[in-house]
């Protein structure tokens, strides 16, 4: 089997996927715009080959590459990069060599454009949230005659917290139509929710071989605006109402074969129309791995390995040779910011929760703005001791 990755050295724990083809027998192809000699050991171990491309998004770059592998390898079988930058791209490149084993561009339409997400939610039977296509500020006007201030407006097409505002009056709704970009934008009704993911890797046929859930406390529209600190959680268990919303989900959207990450509210409140206090109602879908390094924190709370997972998935269809049923940990995510003086040292954190840390590193700068300047990951076995441990490192003087 002939895989090309797509940036296979960003983030910088996603040589893992490459290195887990390799061990499954795979001919792994890697295309990416660092040079080769700045890539990790370990990628270098797993590659067959490394074509160094000058811009990732350059299409031209990117079909010359396509070509020279085909030329020496012979028909690629799989594309994927497992970034939500590169989706559009990876699903044109599929098309344009035939490769069938991927989404198609008429599964990037439903996933890429929350819009058109709302449609495979309501076939999946989970509640959304009322919305506009932002036009002009009379027909925004109107729409907010009907679900009231807050509204949150947001790029249709776009990923976390990027250009997304909480509207709150009138005067910032004009303040945003006198500065609103020219890319199509979405409004829509505030929900008073706690935001969850419903995270794992699906089979070909739409069915999860293995999930698991994050919990985000604070919108990352918040973190942003406010330059607060991150912190959410792999949980232990995922509750019985979200498996069943989240393969719903999946089977909806026809996310087979791939990565998923879905994400939910549940509601703080009763919210007429849409569900009570506690219930699950759409927010979006990401089908690739969740952000930054969760991952490796699913990996660590769960006792699994993903990468491993996601492999079988691609060889083989099923989980193969692998534990799905380990010791389950919160596994706590708490980012800190330069800009912020904490009460707790670095030293002192590592004396507390050393034997408990899992990661502890400077985030690289494409993250920062989501995700804080340096991060602490541990594994806590209770809610009291995940309380406490975010606290404990983000507690400013």
């Amino acid at each position: 089997m002939n895989f090309v990755f797509v940036s296979p050295h960003f983030p910088k724990t996603y040589w893992n996927f490459c290195d887990r083809l390799h061990r499954n027998g795979v001919n792994v192809l890697g295309i990416g715009d660092a040079p080769f000699e700045e890539i990790p050991n370990e990628l270098k171990a797993c590659l067959t080959e490394y074509y160094r491309v000058s811009n990732l998004g350059s299409y031209d770059e990117m079909v010359r590459a396509m070509g020279y592998f085909t030329f020496h390898y012979g028909k690629i079988d799989w594309l994927e990069s497992n970034n939500e930058y590169w989706l559009e791209m990876d699903a044109q490149l599929r098309t344009d060599f035939n490769i069938t084993t991927g989404a198609q561009n008429d599964f990037i339409e439903r996933i890429k454009y929350k819009s058109k997400m709302k449609d495979s939610y309501r076939a999946a039977g989970v509640p959304v949230a009322r919305h506009h296509m932002v036009d002009t500020l009379p027909s925004a006007r109107a729409f907010i005659e009907k679900v009231g201030y807050p509204v949150i407006v947001k790029p249709d097409n776009g990923c976390g917290a990027e250009a997304t505002y909480k509207l709150r009056n009138d005067e910032d709704l004009e303040a945003f139509f006198a500065k609103k970009p020219s890319v199509p934008y979405i409004m829509e009704e505030f929900i008073n929710g706690t935001i969850v993911s419903f995270d794992g890797v699906a089979d070909s046929h739409c069915v999860p071989l293995f999930y698991t859930s994050n919990v985000f406390p604070t919108p990352l529209l918040e973190i942003v605006s406010q330059q607060g600190d991150l912190a959410y959680w792999t949980q232990k268990r995922v509750p019985e109402a979200l498996r069943d919303v989240g393969f719903r989900t999946i089977k909806a959207f026809g996310a087979k074969s791939r990565f998923f990450h879905c994400e939910f509210f549940q509601l703080n409140e009763d919210k007429p129309g849409l569900g009570k206090k506690g219930d699950y109602m759409a927010l979006e879908v990401n089908m690739r791995p969740a952000g930054g390094y969760t991952p490796d924190m699913i990996n660590y709370a769960n006792s699994v390995d993903c990468y491993q997972i996601w492999a079988d998935m691609v060889c083989y269809d099923e989980v193969r040779n692998l534990d799905l049923d380990g010791p389950k940990y919160y596994c706590v995510y708490a980012a800190r910011r330069d800009c912020h003086t904490y009460k707790h040292s670095h030293e002192q954190i590592m004396a507390r929760y050393g034997s408990r840390m899992k990661m502890c590193d400077a985030l690289p700068p494409a993250l920062r703005l989501d995700m804080g300047d340096r991060m602490y990951t541990a594994n806590l076995r209770t809610s009291a001791e995940r309380d406490a441990f975010i606290r404990y490192v983000q507690e400013q003087v």
